[in-house]
């Protein structure tokens, strides 16, 4: 069971790298952003049609008036090219470096900019540029997942929950459970994370606002260090001294794999101060830089890895691994979490302060 279960889950991690990066690959197309609806937009297709242009050069037709995704990616690139808000509009062609705007500057230019474009003389230009941005998301999403999976919170609630189960000394229960808690943390936390991320896209997300999120990534990560160093000091980056009281309560009425699914939905509330960060700037990432299909396929992959260690632990309980033993290596390693995550937050900040994704 614990080999196919394994399996099972770097199948899901494969599946879901390989799509996200066939989906972040460089487009070699000439994108043509158009509104229907559109009179301008409307004469600039006809004179690619009249001109078989559609044949000729590999342009790619982006409607923006009724598509989100097409929208996005409009802004997205624009924004690299530091086109301001008011002075955007459709018809628009991308050519490589080159940005024709209006149905006039498209006629007039099209041919000589889509022949410069195909026979490859164009400079190295900023579409390269964002697409090198998009490839930087998959590996912060790994890295940032992996920081999340580690954080010591998580670990004592399972700990705390596998040592409940156990005392009934019935160890399929008890694994049966854990796999149950693991299922309902993943749930919720994906919900929630596509509720924030369709909130921020929907709502716009300014470069200013980006930077911010770079910056609350330094905080985190500085936040995480002190406790590295001066641990217990200040703002604790763990479950609140005064929630836990409620939080093992709850986890200790947990009798079964049923009760444990339905508590992990509550649980998942309680260690968001704890666990929300990491999260928050990789949301903070895919509302800037991807489209919505990527973006759920990058929110599944965050989250498989997030619970990935909580389904090994209930693995480990099962085959006869002493929840107490583990209680006392999280004691030990606590530190050690916080600086590892105190120094991944703060490059991840740097990255984005930067423009480097």
């Amino acid at each position: 069971m614990k080999k196919y279960l394994l399996s099972l889950i770097i199948g899901f991690i494969v599946f879901f790298t390989t799509s996200i990066s066939i989906l972040a690959k460089e487009t070699s197309s000439i994108l043509f952003f158009y509104g229907t609806g559109c009179p301008h937009c409307a004469q600039v297709e006809k004179y690619f049609e009249d001109n078989k242009f559609f044949d000729k050069y590999p342009i790619e037709k982006k409607e923006i008036y009724f598509n989100k995704d097409n929208a996005l990616l409009f802004n997205q690139i624009l924004d690299k090219f530091g086109t301001l808000q008011d002075n955007r509009g459709v018809p628009t062609v991308i050519i490589g470096n080159k940005v024709l705007m209006g149905d006039k500057p498209i006629l007039d230019n099209f041919v000589s900019e889509a022949d410069k474009f195909i026979s490859g003389k164009q400079n190295v230009n900023k579409t390269t540029k964002q697409s090198n941005q998009l490839n930087l998301t998959l590996p912060a999403v790994i890295i940032g997942s992996v920081v999340d999976s580690i954080n010591p919170c998580e670990f004592a609630v399972l700990i705390i929950l596998m040592t409940t189960i156990l005392a009934s000394g019935n160890a399929r229960k008890a694994l049966k459970a854990g796999l149950a808690f693991s299922l309902s943390i993943f749930i919720s936390y994906f919900l929630m994370g596509l509720g924030l991320y369709k909130a921020l896209s929907l709502g716009g997300f300014s470069n200013v606002f980006f930077k911010i999120v770079g910056w609350l990534a330094v905080i985190l990560g500085v936040l995480n260090l002190k406790d590295y160093f001066w641990y217990g000091k200040g703002v604790l980056m763990e479950v609140p001294l005064s929630w836990r009281p409620t939080l093992k309560k709850l986890i200790h009425s947990v009798t079964d794999p049923k009760g444990a699914f339905f508590i992990g939905f509550l649980v998942s509330l309680f260690l968001l101060p704890c666990t929300s960060g990491p999260y928050i700037v990789i949301l903070g990432m895919l509302a800037k830089r991807v489209l919505d299909i990527k973006a759920i396929l990058y929110l599944i992959l965050y989250n498989i890895i997030f619970v990935l260690p909580m389904v090994l632990i209930s693995i480990a309980v099962y085959r006869g691994f002493d929840p107490n033993k583990g209680e006392e290596i999280r004691q030990k390693k606590l530190r050690l979490l916080h600086l590892i995550a105190g120094l991944v937050m703060l490059a991840m900040g740097v990255v984005i302060i930067k423009g480097l994704i």
